[in-house]
């Protein structure tokens, strides 16, 4: 019996010829900055979510993986081609100034520039067009500039605080706040930048558009309202995550709300949003379905007359 050669191991080496030096000029650019973020700026409390980007990212691109190094794609034009040299100068420059001078604004988002202008000078824009969620989403790993922080996340913490004062006040609890600080009976809690922090609405803000993406639907509605909506459903789950920690303080002690409840809060707080994000989804669903019955509706009525 004579085994013939899969069409995988047919493809390999033509792969590696051809994005070979690619690979390792990128690997040579990216797994020293790499390195540095796992060791230093992804072990804190804020940048936590970092690594889990990287895979949401590493998983998106593997899927269009077939139709990027489909060898029958059209070669790009040379307008293109020039683009691509353009976009990968930008990104080189980008890269540089970021490494050398400690900026991960620069440094990080050089990818976008460099990923983009590898695959328009290889494959074109319809590569570009296939692979423009996971560019996108590596913008989720740069951290925010810290006068944007300073700015944007008190107003949140103290919007959290006073909804989740107000609703367990109407619920019957002794409980009053001053600033970012929860009175409630004998314990006092301080809503932290973790607990209701910028970092915490980006990170939910993934997740929202991530679910966007992998769910795929077909009415513009649909997309535009969930999109429009992700915000205020990230706000009502730093909400909730406040209530549960103060409700678990004041039933159980400080020790509880401060110890293994209050990471497994953090748990939590994805479950309540990715539960809402759904639900909201599965009511626009039912109101694009009622929408387009009305149309059909319409649309017969008026033929037939």
């Amino acid at each position: 019996m004579i085994l013939q050669p899969t069409h995988s191991a047919n493809r390999l080496p033509s792969v590696l010829q051809e994005w070979g030096f690619i690979i390792l000029g990128l690997l040579a650019l990216y797994v020293p900055m790499y390195y540095a973020l796992l060791t230093g700026l992804w072990t804190s409390q804020d940048q936590a979510h970092g690594p889990i980007v990287l895979m949401v990212v590493v998983f998106l691109a593997w899927q269009k993986r077939d139709a990027i190094l489909n060898k029958s794609a059209v070669p790009p034009a040379v307008a293109v081609t020039i683009v691509g040299w353009v976009f990968l100068i930008a990104g080189l420059l980008s890269y540089v100034l970021g490494r050398s001078q400690d900026i991960l604004t620069f440094d990080i988002g050089s990818q976008v520039l460099v990923f983009s202008a590898v695959l328009l000078i290889t494959r074109g824009t319809q590569a570009l067009k296939l692979m423009w969620f996971p560019l996108f989403f590596i913008l989720f790993m740069i951290p925010l500039p810290g006068f944007l922080l300073d700015a944007v996340t008190l107003p949140m913490k103290i919007a959290v605080s006073t909804v989740a004062e107000q609703v367990l006040y109407w619920a019957g609890y002794p409980i009053a706040r001053s600033g970012v600080v929860l009175q409630i009976g004998q314990y006092q809690l301080l809503v932290a930048d973790a607990c209701a922090g910028m970092h915490t609405l980006i990170s939910l803000e993934a997740l929202g558009l991530l679910y966007l993406n992998l769910v795929k639907h077909d009415s513009l509605f649909r997309n535009f309202v969930l999109a429009l909506l992700i915000i205020p459903i990230s706000f009502t789950a730093n909400v909730i995550r406040v209530m549960v920690l103060t409700l678990v303080t004041f039933y159980f002690g400080d020790e509880a709300g401060q110890g293994f409840v209050h990471g497994f809060a953090g748990m939590v707080l994805f479950i309540v949003a990715l539960t809402l994000i759904m639900s909201v989804d599965s009511l626009l669903q039912y109101f694009s379905k009622r929408m387009d019955a009305a149309k059909a509706k319409s649309a017969n009525a008026r033929v037939t007359a």
